[in-house]
């Protein structure tokens, strides 16, 4: 989820007014998800019917944390931390690492490998994102649908490879997150199994 959604134009690329009006709003609200202010938002996932989950994620800067029915995870921006409930395990690792999340390079976004269009309705924009060709990267197209009013995310449409992913998106909120959300709370997680896999 930390990758779905380098956010500069290309200097010189020629633009439609419909595509450049498209870019302009989906920096503005990539830039309230992923802001210095930090947000946070609940969300549903659903991947063609097939694997489904929902829960809630913070984001400030390079830290993260993010809460599921049997997982969740906390990064400071030092250390991840992925907490597996089922298995009562703690899984540390390098907040860079790609190892953390199995799933993150599938979900590798860049703003600049993508067309837009907008298509305008009463109370939301629905942003259309084609990746340009010769891009490399699973995500081949997007459908952001963004509150026309407040620029909120509303809901995305992803499609990964040959499967289309929609994630439904609530209670959005830019800005006001306090860092101590992102602290690892040890003493819940007492009598897990704690495997750390940063590098020696």
């Amino acid at each position: 989820m930390t990758t779905l959604l380098s956010v500069s134009l290309s200097a010189g690329a020629a633009m439609s007014a419909n595509e450049a009006q498209a870019r302009r709003i989906f920096d503005k609200t990539y830039s309230m998800v992923f802001g210095p202010q930090g947000c946070s938002l609940r969300y549903s996932v659903n991947i063609v019917g097939l694997y489904k989950t929902a829960g809630t994620i913070w984001y400030k800067g390079k830290k993260q944390k993010f809460v599921e029915s049997r997982y969740a995870s906390w990064s400071d921006g030092r250390d991840f931390y992925r907490v597996d409930t089922k298995k009562r395990t703690v899984e540390i690792h390098n907040p860079n690492s790609p190892k953390k999340d199995k799933y993150a390079s599938k979900f590798a976004f860049h703003a600049d490998n993508y067309r837009y269009r907008v298509k305008p309705h009463k109370h939301y924009y629905e942003i259309t994102l084609d990746a340009k060709e010769g891009v490399s990267g699973y995500i081949k197209h997007v459908k952001a649908f963004i509150d026309s009013r407040t620029y909120a995310p509303m809901s995305l449409k992803i499609k990964v490879a040959f499967f289309w992913t929609t994630v439904k998106i609530s209670h959005f909120q830019s800005g006001g997150i306090s860092d101590a959300i992102f602290n690892f709370p040890r003493q819940q997680f007492a009598g897990y199994e704690f495997v750390d896999k940063r590098p020696d």
